[in-house]
């Protein structure tokens, strides 16, 4: 995946914190960024009541997620508010070659295949630091959901 960003703010200066090493390591462009894919959650068709199908989809659902965190390729998941198109969450990928990765990635949860779920996926441009945040998560969480 390629994202060209072609911003109209010209600036000649230099970072003094520029770390190349770190730079490198996290695939990131002269401006610090990379490209990432940014994915929406949104209610799916299914409205049955079959709790047990209901709950073990969404048993399922949290699994992949931490699956996808420990493989490096989830960097953000996590529930939107009630509102008005439906949509339910979001995740950002990385190290994924391609959308269609990203769509057999996603048609493997259970809350996807048994449609309590769908999505739309976009690409994103966003800072290349954005990884390394989830090395401080594992230590500010309390309890597991």
């Amino acid at each position: 995946m390629k994202i060209d960003y072609t911003g109209t703010a010209k600036t000649n200066s230099v970072n003094p914190n520029y770390d190349e090493s770190l730079a490198k390591e996290l695939n990131a462009d002269d401006y610090g960024m990379k490209a990432f894919y940014l994915v929406i959650l949104k209610t799916g068709s299914n409205t049955s009541n079959n709790a047990s199908e209901r709950n073990e989809s969404f048993r399922q659902h949290l699994a992949n997620i931490n699956r996808l965190v420990e493989e490096e390729k989830m960097i953000v998941a996590g529930p939107l508010g009630k509102n008005d198109n439906t949509y339910r969450g979001i995740f950002i990928l990385h190290n994924i070659k391609s959308k269609e990765e990203v769509r057999n990635i996603l048609n493997s949860d259970l809350a996807i295949k048994n449609n309590y779920l769908t999505f739309d996926i976009y690409d994103w441009y966003g800072s290349a630091a954005l990884p390394i945040y989830l090395k401080a998560t594992d230590k500010i969480w309390k309890s597991k959901p």
